[in-house]
């Protein structure tokens, strides 16, 4: 179940943006997991902090947006556990933004609309 915040729902669940960062957090966690077990590395813990926004892109420093288009912005905060060297940590932030959702958030993303068959039709 999803939902909106008081204001404008029943804050009964999750907003939609929500479960959007969860699935970039859970999918950060296991390409993460995935890869220190691959190259053995003591990674005993993933922690994912995220939060969105949106800012006017004019307002954004590292954005290539129309300067009055709004550009959604996604921050993401890894906590690494284990007994890791620099570069291993170096490592994995870098892979962090090659798990599946991330690279889909960042590409270019078409949406495609129809409707079902067993929408009843209007007379």
């Amino acid at each position: 179940m999803a939902d909106e915040p008081l204001d404008i729902g029943e804050d009964a669940g999750p907003t939609p943006y929500d479960f959007l960062l969860s699935a970039l957090g859970a999918c950060t966690v296991m390409t993460l997991e995935m890869y220190a077990q691959r190259k053995l590395w003591p990674l005993t813990g993933v922690e994912i902090r995220l939060s969105t926004y949106k800012v006017y892109a004019r307002d954004c420093e590292d954005c290539s947006s129309e300067a009055g288009a709004r550009v959604d912005i996604i921050e993401r905060q890894i906590t690494l556990e284990g007994d890791l060297s620099i570069e291993q940590r170096a490592r994995l932030l870098e892979i962090a933004d090659k798990c599946p959702v991330h690279r889909t958030l960042t590409s270019e993303v078409k949406i495609r609309t129809t409707l079902g068959a067993d929408t009843v039709s209007a007379s």
